[in-house]
């Protein structure tokens, strides 16, 4: 595929996205931008959050992992879902008896003001820069593939982009998104069953043979029991349930969705259908990975070095024009519908959190005055990514921007399972202490743990020290 198509692909497929946020954003007051008047319909929230919750780097990167870890990252998928049914039972009630605009809210009224602030620049710091490092690994493969062949440098790339997306979400925020996300997950998935059909067809594969086949390869192993392994099948369970709690249940950017919902019934309903469709959306991912590897090795094509370039590699070069058509859209889709969400749960939270932005002082010159920076801030930050020229740098950065979930989770726990009252002067202290102790044991776990690995289980370890700490600070009194 040209640049020049490539180009004429981008351009028509934004021009759509806006033409949707021109419509939507019709008869917009000041607080749909932040909860879409409570009126999306549970139906479309759920679909569209299937393509939010795979990012970019997700439909590009669970094909790839197949070669390296095989299908353990379902046993991941399952704990993931087990946390959106601890969501939907605990964590929606208290949301939405209490009608909030940002999630941390909620820390306000359980600790103070300062609690709210440190929690909310927690989750800014990490949505900030965990999107534009998305973000950046998806630019930079488009780059790769197009751009640079006609000499349009990544910044230019980045910026008119986040334009786009700043045009069609600043006016109705959260509203657009419900209808531009089941939009980009269409997108995603017509790619993900095109793929797979093409690589069926070009191996010969009836369905039945097509499974039959992914049963038997090495490639489809989904336990493993080895304690020290951090794809360790409980340690995955585990982390799963642990990860959607924390970086969904208590993200604005996850729960802000779900909170368009007119009722909790029908936010209730949109949370198990999303998780079906989730577990289905990643089988047929994993499915999609072992067919690459299968049709790679059976026409003697050489595994890239990166398992992420795989995916990329065969359907931009090998799977002819079509399959290199809506791979280029979905993989578009899966980047923007998490960059878009990304910048509009940043705004909110920012708006409510910081700035004390309610719904009876909605303040919408501050709000898309906050929105555009956001934009701003996120280009610059990935053209600081690209300039570093260190990819292990940005893969630590990114990291280490995960460890900043671990007090927030702490926070909700402590506050939720206990009546004690922290001192509220300590608590931004120990959401700074917290995550350098858990990554100082990761650092040196295998050491002084026996040979013990950490994998997403330090989310937990993090919550686990922020309780302590707490704890610490805490006396009987009650808030």
């Amino acid at each position: 595929m040209s640049a020049s198509i490539a180009i004429i692909i981008l351009i028509a497929y934004f021009c759509m996205l806006m033409v949707v946020g021109y419509f939507t954003s019709k008869n917009s007051n000041a607080t749909t931008f932040y909860n879409a008047n409570h009126s999306a319909p549970w139906y479309l929230v759920a679909f569209g959050m299937v393509g939010v919750s795979l990012s970019g780097v997700t439909f590009i990167s669970v094909p790839g992992e197949v070669g390296n870890t095989h299908w353990s990252y379902l046993t991941l998928v399952i704990g993931n879902c087990m946390g959106y049914m601890l969501i939907a039972w605990i964590l929606l009630p208290i949301f939405y008896r209490l009608n909030l605009i940002s999630i941390y809210g909620w820390l306000e009224k359980r600790y103070g003001a300062k609690t709210r602030r440190s929690g909310s620049i927690l989750f800014l710091i990490s949505q900030l820069i965990g999107a534009s490092f998305r973000l950046f690994l998806i630019v930079s493969v488009l780059q790769i593939a197009f751009f640079n062949s006609i000499g349009i440098p990544l910044w230019c790339t980045v910026l008119i982009t986040l334009l786009f997306v700043w045009l069609y979400t600043f006016r109705g925020g959260i509203k657009t998104l419900v209808w531009t996300d089941t939009l980009q997950t269409i997108f995603m998935l017509l790619s993900l069953f095109i793929t797979i059909f093409i690589i069926c067809k070009e191996m010969n594969f009836s369905i039945g043979e097509a499974t039959n086949a992914i049963a038997q390869s090495d490639y489809s192993t989904i336990f493993n029991w080895d304690w020290k392994s951090g794809e360790n099948t409980i340690k995955q369970l585990i982390a799963g349930i642990a990860i959607t709690v924390a970086i969904n249940g208590l993200d604005q950017n996850m729960m802000q969705k779900n909170l368009t919902c007119s009722t909790l019934k029908e936010c209730r309903k949109n949370m198990f259908t999303f998780s079906a469709l989730f577990l289905i959306t990643n089988i047929l991912f994993l499915t999609l990975g072992t067919l690459l590897y299968l049709y790679a090795n059976s026409n003697g094509i050489a595994i890239p070095e990166k398992s992420d370039q795989l995916f990329p590699t065969l359907a931009l070069n090998h799977f002819g024009f079509f399959a290199g058509l809506f791979f280029l859209l979905g993989v578009t889709a899966a980047a923007y519908s998490s960059v878009d969400s990304s910048l509009t749960a940043m705004t909110t939270a920012f708006c409510s959190d910081i700035m004390g932005v309610t719904e009876k002082n909605p303040r919408p010159k501050l709000r898309v005055t906050v929105h555009l920076l956001f934009s701003l801030l996120m280009g610059a930050i990935i053209i600081i990514f690209n300039s570093s020229n260190n990819s292990s740098v940005v893969s630590a950065v990114f990291t280490a921007v995960g460890y900043t979930y671990g007090p927030i989770l702490g926070l909700f726990l402590f506050g939720l399972c206990t009546k004690r009252q922290p001192n509220e002067k300590a608590i931004p202290y120990i959401c700074v202490a917290s995550p350098i102790i858990a990554w100082v044991i990761n650092r040196y776990s295998e050491t002084i743990l026996f040979g013990y690995k950490f994998g997403f289980e330090i989310l937990l370890l993090n919550a686990l020290i922020t309780i302590i700490g707490l704890a610490i600070s805490s006396s009987s009194k009650q808030r």
